[in-house]
């Protein structure tokens, strides 16, 4: 699954801490376009959705979130409520959100703009456009050996 925890370098004193989140550096894409939730309920569920070329780094700023995560080959949950850890999600990753702390604020970094026709919000749609994916990605390993 395309996804990696990068962890943040804080820099910080008896003031207080900063992380700078700075593109190519800790941030290894070009960075087009930042959101952040809050005020999110607990029982909500968020998400659903994949993207088919977006990738993203979601930083949990404050309080923690639950994400269910799945690139086609089965699920697997990651929760974040570190704000000196980031999850980069790459494209074709099915996830939701969930289980929000009421104090939750997440921040998203994305590499490209808001695009209506990158989304797919159809689970099953998802599934055929991922195994489709890992076809056509198993047969170009076949073509280069």
């Amino acid at each position: 699954m395309e996804i990696q925890r990068i962890q943040l370098q804080k820099h910080g004193d008896d003031r207080g801490m900063l992380i700078a989140l700075e593109q190519d550096r800790n941030v290894p894409f070009a960075i087009r376009r930042v959101y952040y939730l809050f005020a999110t309920n607990n029982d909500v569920h968020r998400g659903q959705h994949a993207h088919r070329r977006l990738h993203q780094l979601a930083v949990p700023v404050r309080g923690s979130v639950t994400m269910l995560l799945d690139d086609g080959n089965g699920p697997m949950e990651v929760v974040l409520d570190d704000p000196a850890q980031g999850l980069l999600i790459g494209s074709m990753v099915w996830r939701e959100l969930y289980n929000f702390s009421h104090d939750c604020v997440l921040m998203v970094l994305a590499d490209q703009l808001y695009d209506p026709s990158d989304y797919i919000t159809d689970y099953a749609q998802f599934l055929r456009e991922a195994k489709g994916s890992l076809l056509q990605e198993g047969l170009a390993a076949c073509a280069g050996r």
